[in-house]
């Protein structure tokens, strides 16, 4: 008997929410290590593109991953003030997001939770 090729979806595998926020709490944590022990012994500190590098790709993901929220973006100005980098913005960022995510009630469902604000929305066109 011939076999018939399966069908490959390339639509992408959604993650449940409690995987967006542990993958999301993993990268403010390792970004946020980065930034203290690592990026103060070998590049200029506070100055470093390196850093500035780090904190912008940091918060595209962030963004990525749980959608816009407004704590990344004093998070991000703060990160890119010198001497300021010795603060764990970004998972405290995250925890707050996470503080705001348990407050909402589970049935408005995840879609709800992770859909980007109005003003973002808007610039999105969606």
């Amino acid at each position: 008997m011939e076999s018939m090729p399966h069908a490959v979806s390339e639509a992408p595998i959604p993650l449940s929410p409690q995987l967006r926020f542990r993958a999301a709490m993993m990268l403010a944590i390792a970004a946020d290590s980065l930034q203290i022990f690592l990026f103060p012994l070998c590049a200029e500190g506070a100055l470093s593109p390196a850093d500035d590098l780090l904190d912008l790709v940091v918060g595209g993901l962030l963004v990525h991953l749980l959608g816009w929220h407004w704590e990344f973006l004093p998070t991000f100005v703060a990160e890119l003030l010198p001497g300021i980098d010795f603060v764990p913005f970004w998972t405290l960022a995250v925890l707050n997001v996470y503080r705001k995510w348990k407050r909402i009630p589970a049935e408005e469902g995840p879609e709800v939770r992770f859909r980007a604000s109005k003003p973002l929305r808007f610039f999105l066109g969606q």
